[in-house]
């Protein structure tokens, strides 16, 4: 039997040896998918993000996959080098499940970089315009369009309101000018119902105004049916919407019967003209039904505002629309949907499901660059199946009541097209309602924004290692109060009066046993929080759970050392106890040293994508003046860094680094032929090579990363075996200890007594 096991030794080792190249093989294409998803993100302007987008601190992602899987929205984030990066960031709709799924809280949702923003209101932490006193902007007017934002945004404008007003004489003001709102809410979609509700429960003297006929805002807008994404929030007076995503019909439906059942004083029809705060701090709000005055104002206003038109003959007939409730009721028609964003797409996809329509998109540019992944693969295969056409670098000239022409292509060639039409549905954007803000006072000066604080991104490491000292303390307490016995030698320990109690099959040796097995099968429990299938079904986040996962993988071997007596023997429980001290340094060495790596290769492919953004400006300015440099120049230098880069066999990629040297030198000579025959000049000849030789470096210096990564990453997979190993070492011995062993199995204070 014994010389069977031996035998079989070799043949483990050699299964998982394939199994390790398999999975290298694979994890090498996902970063050749990642990086080269990187790369046309960056050239088609989808990198960065228009407001929200996931900021990651490199310096605690562990590479676990949790916040890609999470993420709704195809290609915002992937995994390279063995971490998190934000490929697409322009898809990215703040819903924030990324933040949530990870277990070490490397993510925090955020604006980004609002140096230069000219589009977003200076407003303080509480909401509040930094120069205008009183008047507060909540939801997606302040850069956030997610509606679970919104409704916590305008819960907390009446919150500041409340508290500011209890900061005065309330009720002397009331008596005063009675006929001055506390508060006046502009808006009802999320954030101003939110708004709204908080204020009629904290009793505040409020009104709130709607331009539409109907509340919900950005939402009311949306066809029939759509979903929306959202994520629990508590609805004040309301309660809990559990929920992660809604139709729209649905999230209208409650909105309104929450407006019936709390009697919220909202007037729909109503639009605001403008506004002033004069001496005494009283807002004068001008609306079309007459002015209105209060103390504080919310602007619950979508970023959206009036749809911006097109400014062509024919824009003012009937069959043109600036928004599709329900296409449905359109067949049999020639439609063409003006825009390029994902609500044109939607829409003309939408249109081109029903019977007899024949759909087309105008859209000014040549490529659709901020579309969701799976608008972009539904269109592309309407475009195939010829359900819809798509006319790239168009503008529509004029429309007429049986036509549209438009105006293809730009700066060379011009055409003119005149296509049978309908009905037209501009998706152009809208035009936000700035200049209302500005003539308010409104700033958006980004000199006037006060200084974001530093994302949020405290996880609960610190509280799980604050108690595994408070609990190493009463260990070390409890061992100190019975030295008396710790100190004994093993063999003679069995004199002592307390040896009953204290022996491994004793009752406090015992208690300590279960106690270990307790704390295996929670820390054990953190892997099926991580499955996809398994985890939704746990309470808690995932960040809670690693914390637990911590806590209990540093407490156990205290525990099992106060079961043993303090003296760890050769046996199958010692062994175990051994496996678990291993998995418990390769977990430390998981959680701290596996992010190091990764981290510095990630920053050297951020340095390589700047020095190829500066190639690409400079390639660009040389191909002005007719000659091809620049564009050879990129080509080779490309060719240079992402030669055998993405190679999974590590001979390959041995001999991409040994023959990179070379390689380097043919570049170099040929860029050197190239500035000859098209006579560039010798310090921008020189100022390319400088270039070349620098994303060489790079490019080595991150080959070399990957390789020191993947030794790390082993240190993962050996956790995992050994942790196995351990469980199933631990089940032999308490088997053993079940059948052999002379186990109390009741709690006395006797079997020696306690002196």
């Amino acid at each position: 039997m014994m010389s069977w096991l031996l035998a079989s030794i070799p043949v483990l080792v050699l299964v998982l040896f394939v199994l390790l190249l398999v999975r290298r093989h694979h994890e090498m294409q996902g970063y050749a998918r990642s990086h080269r998803e990187r790369r046309d993100a960056r050239e088609r302007g989808t990198h960065t993000a228009r407001l929200q987008y996931p900021d990651i601190d490199l310096g605690k992602c562990l590479g676990c996959g949790a916040c890609v899987r999470a993420c709704p929205e195809d290609g915002v984030l992937s995994l390279l080098h063995g971490q998190a990066v934000v490929v697409h960031g322009a898809r990215c709709v703040g819903h924030g499940l990324c933040a949530t799924a990870c277990p070490t809280a490397a993510i925090a949702i955020t604006l980004g970089d609002l140096s230069d923003r000219k589009d977003l209101p200076a407003l303080g932490e509480d909401l509040e315009a930094v120069n205008v006193p009183g008047l507060f902007v909540a939801g997606e007017l302040g850069g956030f369009a997610l509606v679970r934002t919104a409704v916590t945004q305008g819960a907390a404008v009446a919150d500041a309101v409340a508290k500011k007003l209890n900061g005065h004489d309330k009720n002397t003001a009331r008596h005063v000018e009675a006929s001055v709102f506390d508060l006046l809410v502009v808006g009802a979609g999320p954030a101003g119902l939110s708004c709204s509700l908080r204020a009629r429960q904290l009793g505040l003297a409020f009104t709130t105004v709607e331009q539409e006929e109907r509340i919900g805002g950005t939402v009311a807008a949306y066809p029939r049916r759509k979903m929306v994404m959202t994520q629990p929030v508590e609805l004040p007076l309301h309660g809990r919407l559990n929920r992660q995503t809604y139709q729209k019909e649905e999230l209208i439906a409650l909105w309104e019967r929450v407006w019936r059942e709390h009697d919220l004083p909202i007037r729909t029809g109503v639009r605001v003209e403008d506004f002033a705060r004069d001496s005494s701090g009283v807002f004068t709000v001008h609306t079309s039904v007459g002015p209105v005055r209060a103390r504080n104002v919310c602007l619950a206003l979508g970023r959206r505002g009036s749809p911006r038109k097109l400014g062509v003959p024919g824009e003012e007939l009937p069959k043109v629309a600036y928004s599709l409730l329900d296409a449905e009721s359109y067949t049999g028609r020639k439609v063409l949907v003006v825009g390029g964003g994902d609500s044109a797409v939607e829409a003309a996809l939408g249109l081109a499901e029903q019977p007899g329509n024949e759909v087309s998109i105008s859209y000014r540019k040549g490529a659709f660059t901020r579309l969701k992944t799976r608008n972009e693969n539904r269109l592309h295969r309407a475009v195939e199946l010829k359900r819809v056409r798509v006319y790239f670098e168009s503008e529509v000239e004029e429309i007429t009541r049986a036509s549209v022409r438009l105006r293809c292509g730009r700066d060379g060639a011009v055409d003119r097209l005149t296509l049978a039409n309908d009905d037209v549905f501009v998706f152009a954007g809208g035009v936000p309602p700035f200049a209302l803000l500005e003539r308010g006072g409104v700033s958006f000066d980004p000199a006037d924004r006060p200084t974001p604080t530093e994302p949020g991104r405290g996880s609960g490491v610190l509280v799980a290692l604050m108690l595994l000292l408070c609990c190493t303390a009463l260990m070390y307490g409890w061992v100190n109060w019975h030295r008396a016995y710790y100190d004994l030698a093993a063999p003679v320990r069995a004199g002592s009066p307390l040896h009953g109690w204290l022996r491994p099959a004793g009752a406090v040796g015992l208690t300590f046993g279960f106690l270990a097995c307790a704390l295996f099968l929670c820390n054990l429990a953190y892997l099926i929080k991580r499955s996809k299938l398994m985890g939704r079904r746990l309470p808690g986040s995932l960040g809670s759970w690693m914390s637990a996962h911590i806590f209990t993988g540093l407490l156990a071997p205290l525990c099992v050392l106060l079961h043993a007596g303090l003296s760890i023997r050769d046996t199958v429980g010692g062994h175990a106890f051994v496996a678990l001290l291993v998995v418990v340094v390769t977990g430390i060495l998981g959680r701290y040293l596996y992010a190091l790596v990764p981290r510095a290769a990630n920053g050297r492919e951020m340095d390589l994508d700047e020095l190829c953004t500066q190639l690409s400006t400079l390639s660009a300015e040389w191909d002005r003046g007719g000659r091809g440099f620049g564009s050879a120049a990129r080509e080779q230098i490309d060719s240079l860094i992402h030669a055998g880069r993405w190679r999974a066999g590590f001979l390959a990629r041995v001999w991409a680094l040994l023959a990179g040297q070379f390689k380097l030198r043919r570049v170099l000579h040929n860029l050197r032929q190239q500035a000859q025959s098209d006579d560039i000049a010798t310090s921008e000849l020189h100022r390319v090579q400088g270039l070349a030789r620098r994303a060489f470096r790079i490019s080595q210096a991150v080959s070399h990363y990957e390789e020191v990564r993947a030794v790390l990453s082993s240190w993962r997979y050996f956790h995992r075996w050994v942790a196995l190993l351990m469980v199933l070492l631990a089940v032999v011995h308490i088997a053993i200890a079940i059948r052999y062993a002379d186990i109390e199995w009741w709690w006395p204070i006797a079997a020696g007594g306690v002196s």
